[in-house]
């Protein structure tokens, strides 16, 4: 009796221990934050467009979450005023956006100065590896004047990585 009433007592406590570790959950913190990258000032002539271009180069995660970049993107003159209103982007991955400024648009009347600001959020679970690049190119045939990758953007760095195991 002894030997079935401790059998049956390592059962019941066994048991008890198995739905406990079944009913406990893990909870994962998300983060977000807004990160802002700037292009140096560029000239731009009556007969110009600027563009800058962004592409997320980020996979989907194994885990089965959609890789995202969002943001906006936003070109300012000399004295630093917005020129124009910000453009909104979404890139998942593989895709690419662009945003040009024809020189027309800027309200200058003689070359100008303009730089371009690329600003996104980062979530921390959504994978985002954002490339981007600036150019300037001939408005009537299109031929490129300047190209700018965001090596000059982002001080060195290939892209803007963020995300599960981008360290970033």
């Amino acid at each position: 009796m002894s030997f079935q009433r401790a059998f049956v007592t390592i059962l019941t406590v066994g048991a008890l221990a198995a739905t406990a570790a079944l009913a406990q959950t893990t909870t994962t913190t998300t983060t977000t934050s807004t990160r802002e990258a700037t292009y140096p000032p560029v000239g731009l002539a009556a007969t110009e467009t600027l563009q800058i271009n962004v592409a997320n180069l980020a996979s989907n995660s194994s885990s089965g979450t959609a890789a995202s970049c969002t943001g906006t993107i936003t070109f300012v003159n000399p004295s630093g005023a917005t020129v124009g209103t910000a453009a909104s982007f979404t890139v998942t991955s593989g895709q690419t956006s662009s945003v040009s400024l024809p020189f027309a648009k800027t309200g200058a009347t003689a070359r100008t100065e303009i730089r371009g600001i690329i600003s996104y959020t980062v979530t921390s679970d959504v994978p985002c590896s954002l490339a981007s690049s600036l150019e300037t190119y001939d408005t009537s045939t299109g031929v490129t004047h300047l190209f700018l990758s965001n090596d000059a953007a982002a001080g060195g760095s290939p892209a803007f990585d963020s995300g599960p195991g981008q360290g970033r």
